[in-house]
């Protein structure tokens, strides 16, 4: 059963998680976890820019099947129950290995579906210098959004002793378009 603020908002993403939202005065939320603990989330964001890249959608019917390209840009959200020593979520003074990762995968490559049926030919054009690749199942923005998650969670996860988790990786081709993942919730 979804829960309800004061504010009337409903809070049904909340119900799988079994927590609700209660009054704390003055219309501010505050969350109750089962266990009886206050459980109020932080939330930060790292936004990682200018990753200049060229993508191609092979059964798009229309113009995505050809190679055209972007600078991407990729949106990080983090959460955690509580702060480090310094009052951070996420210390991003220590994403650099996120940013040289990125770095790898999406300056100045042609990123392909794992199933592309020309990967012959653009591999042959890679060992001729002509590309650097960067393969996996699917390269749209949506699952290039899942592609980073599923890269980023475990080191996020090992990196703070998992006290912090990834909510979401957003990632964008332009101003106009960007594919979305939101990590399933966890149990406080």
């Amino acid at each position: 059963m979804a829960s309800r603020g004061r504010d009337g908002a409903e809070d049904a993403w909340l119900a799988p998680m079994g927590v609700t939202r209660g009054n704390c005065g003055r219309g501010a939320a505050q969350w109750a976890d089962p266990r009886g603990r206050s459980a109020g989330v932080y939330r930060s964001s790292k936004t990682f820019r200018n990753f200049p890249c060229a993508h191609r959608k092979w059964r798009h019917a229309g113009h995505c099947a050809h190679v055209h390209g972007y600078s991407r840009q990729f949106i990080v959200w983090f959460e955690s129950l509580e702060r480090d020593e310094n009052g951070f979520v996420m210390d991003f003074g220590d994403l650099d290995e996120v940013r040289a990762w990125l770095d790898a995968r999406f300056d100045h490559t042609l990123l392909l579906d794992a199933d592309d049926p020309l990967m012959d030919r653009f591999r042959a054009l890679e060992a001729e210098g002509g590309c650097r690749l960067t393969v996996f199942e699917d390269v749209g923005m949506e699952g290039t959004a899942k592609y980073i998650y599923d890269w980023l969670q475990p080191w996020v996860d090992a990196k703070t002793g998992g006290r912090v988790w990834v909510v979401s990786v957003e990632c964008r081709e332009n101003d106009k378009n960007s594919g979305l993942f939101i990590a399933p919730p966890r149990e406080l």
